[in-house]
């Protein structure tokens, strides 16, 4: 199997699609239409991926998707309802790693779960033999097991803010745009100007490891341009 994915909808039509889609790709899926349902079954088993609506009744998704990050660190999709730019910008901020507006193509989220997986379970099952490892300023990056400490402390990332940072420094010295992380990221084309996507994980990355926004010793903005990591 590809990987386990939890989706949580209380739109039966939809959640039914998402899991026929998901099914065909070899995906094993835990499907529920209750929000409660869902954060019992988590409480008690962990999956790969998570799709999560919104909008759902009693419980947000945004609930579920803070009580995931209390615990995993594994990929969260948040599914938003149509130009609700505030849905996008919260999921973000409490820790989402990608999200898509309904209505959506099914092809399209098959496209975003792929990719979130595909660097989830590499970083996570050790695949890559070569060891891989960056070291600057007290950051160590382990490419291949998936770790991260600085002053050596454990780093809590996710896969998103993994590669990031990763892509940061393996391109140390040089500016990289927020649109040449989102496709390197992400493989696809849903890149706009005012996608705020990327700079939202720079965020937690800086929260993360302690960096200032005004004198950053890690990630620099370089303003209209991108991030950069000196060398």
């Amino acid at each position: 199997m590809d990987g386990t994915v939890l989706v949580v909808d209380d739109e039966k039509e939809i959640a039914d699609l998402v899991e026929l889609y998901l099914k065909s790709e070899n995906y094993t899926v835990y499907k529920f239409y209750s929000a409660t349902d869902a954060v019992d079954f988590l409480n008690k088993n962990k999956v790969d991926l998570a799709i999560l609506d919104v909008m759902l009744p009693g419980v947000s998704g945004f609930t579920i998707c803070q009580k995931i990050r209390e615990k995993y660190n594994y990929p969260v999709i948040m599914l938003t309802a149509k130009d609700e730019e505030i849905d996008k910008i919260t999921g973000l901020t409490i820790g989402a790693d990608d999200y898509i507006t309904k209505p959506f193509r099914p092809l399209e989220l098959v496209a975003r779960v792929k990719a979130q997986l595909r660097r989830y379970l590499r970083y996570n099952s050790g695949m890559e033999q070569e060891e891989n490892i960056i070291e600057l300023s007290g950051l160590v990056i382990n490419i291949d097991t998936h770790e991260c400490t600085l002053n050596e402390k454990p780093l809590s990332l996710t896969p998103t803010e993994f590669s990031i940072l990763k892509i940061l420094s393996q391109k140390r010295g040089n500016v990289v745009s927020a649109e040449e992380l989102f496709h390197d990221i992400w493989k696809d084309e849903y890149y706009s100007k005012s996608n705020n996507t990327i700079t939202v994980h720079i965020r937690h990355l800086r929260e993360k490891m302690g960096d200032s926004v005004d004198n950053p010793k890690y990630i620099k903005t370089i303003w209209g341009v991108g991030y950069k990591i000196d060398k």
